[in-house]
């Protein structure tokens, strides 16, 4: 896939993922975000699971850039030439490095949702998932604030967000002590594509898994 829709940072499509929206149903009733799956930043690459609301019989995904923004509903360029329109309501979760609100959503982001679909063929979503991806990458470089990482051919520049950036030790508990890792080791980086640059905000690191 191109520059210009959502992507990994060597330039691969992820495909979709699972995505997280509460969603207006008939513009009305707000579902809640459990009905829909959980909203931390791993459920946007779980598998989808059916709702747990009989009143939600779709679910819808979506995945794409963001082309643009009109008051409270989102243009997005798919990855695939789909377009998709996702509607932003006050139960919408957003997950941008860390939980936060619609105003850090900016248009050449990326994007992963889950919702359900509106009779005007828009999505309304409760969570949604920006820049995030998921790498499977072998460590090339520690710095005070950076790991240099090797994803397949590409180069990957990770920026360790202080207060965010934690990493598990062969399946142990998140920690923010990262003294532990070391060049060569193979890791997964669960993180926050920044457009600007081409690098990535680590949000967790796994190694030894």
């Amino acid at each position: 896939m191109s520059r210009n829709q959502s992507h990994t940072p060597e330039g691969r499509a992820l495909g979709r993922r699972g995505f997280l929206s509460a969603a207006a149903l008939g513009g009305a009733t707000i579902v809640g975000a459990s009905a829909l799956g959980a909203l931390d930043a791993d459920a946007a690459f779980a598998a989808p699971t059916p709702s747990l609301d009989p009143a939600v019989t779709t679910t819808a995904f979506a995945e794409g850039r963001i082309a643009g923004r009109n008051g409270s509903m989102l243009e997005v360029a798919g990855s695939y030439g789909d377009t998709y329109r996702i509607q932003l309501t006050n139960a919408t979760s957003i997950w941008k490095v860390h939980p936060t609100t619609a105003d850090a959503i900016e248009p050449g982001d990326g994007l992963y949702a889950r919702g359900v679909p509106m009779p005007d063929g828009s999505i309304a979503a409760d969570a949604v998932w920006v820049n995030i991806v998921n790498l499977h990458c072998t460590v090339r470089g520690i710095g005070r604030d950076r790991l240099h990482l090797a994803h397949g051919t590409h180069t990957v520049v990770g920026r360790i967000v202080p207060g965010t950036t934690s990493a598990s030790y062969r399946g142990g508990a998140l920690t923010s002590d990262l003294s532990r890792l070391r060049i060569g080791q193979d890791a997964q980086v669960l993180g926050a594509w920044r457009p600007s640059d081409d690098t990535v905000d680590i949000v967790r690191v796994t190694v030894g898994h």
